[in-house]
């Protein structure tokens, strides 16, 4: 019996190669996301570290947490969790950024289940998880509520959700949108919709109604001068995260 033909097009692949190369590039047109990551991941693996009583000291601290990176793109955050030691999940809506993603996870050796699909469509699939990472999302779906449930539904009880997303406030516009989008160019114009942005006070309330139980929140801060990020204990005028758990 002859082997079916490969529909793999050589070319097709070579392009994404190309294109998970430079996402992975951090002086290419990622790099304010590089350079914002490593708070992400200071502040992700210390929040997992001390809910699941994990040593950060150890070579893969998160052996045996089931995690979800929903809306992973090209695997920034994934790709480290898979390092520590998790298993990783990471969907993404945008089906394009799937294959660059996949295709550098394998060029880095990690074994990482990339799903084009929804956290309503895991939830309804009945899809469970230890930690479930919610990173720059919330802002752009059309109902907030709705997705945060799924995505307490898509933890296990004594589950932990970490998420980070842009406040609502006159500063928030001149440096997310005029800064971001109009003056440096990091994103392209309409990427965020300030109306759509979301206050502490009212992710708070939102993740109480979608039944989880927020326990901490930080700050994110750009520093212009010294052109780097840090986390603040209490400047949450921009970008901040919080964290929260599904109670038992």
């Amino acid at each position: 019996m002859q082997a079916p033909q490969s529909t793999v097009d050589p070319a097709e692949i070579a392009k994404f190669e190309a294109m998970a190369a430079e996402w992975w590039d951090p002086n290419g047109k990622f790099k304010p996301l590089h350079m914002l990551n490593p708070c992400r991941l200071d502040y992700i693996t210390s929040q997992i570290a001390g809910e699941f009583g994990r040593d950060l000291t150890s070579q893969r601290p998160f052996e045996g947490l089931r995690l979800l990176d929903i809306g992973c793109g090209g695997g920034l955050l994934s790709e480290p969790m898979a390092r520590l030691g998790a298993t990783v999940v990471g969907a993404d809506a945008a089906e394009g950024n799937l294959p660059v993603a996949r295709i550098h996870a394998e060029q880095s050796g990690l074994e990482i289940d990339y799903l084009h699909t929804t956290a309503e469509a895991l939830a309804e699939a009945g899809e469970q998880f230890d930690v479930v990472l919610n990173m720059e999302v919330v802002e752009h779906v059309a109902d907030p509520l709705s997705y945060l449930t799924a995505t307490q539904k898509l933890l296990k009880p004594g589950g932990l959700e970490i998420c980070s997303t842009i406040n609502r406030n006159p500063k928030s516009f001149a440096m997310a949108i005029v800064g971001a989008e109009v003056i440096m160019r990091w994103l392209p114009r309409g990427t965020h919709e300030w109306s759509k942005f979301i206050t502490p006070d009212e992710l708070f309330e939102l993740l109480h109604k979608a039944g989880l139980k927020p326990v901490d929140r930080k700050g994110f801060v750009f520093n212009p001068i010294t052109w780097n990020w840090s986390i603040s204990e209490r400047d949450l005028s921009v970008n901040y995260v919080t964290a929260s758990v599904k109670p038992d």
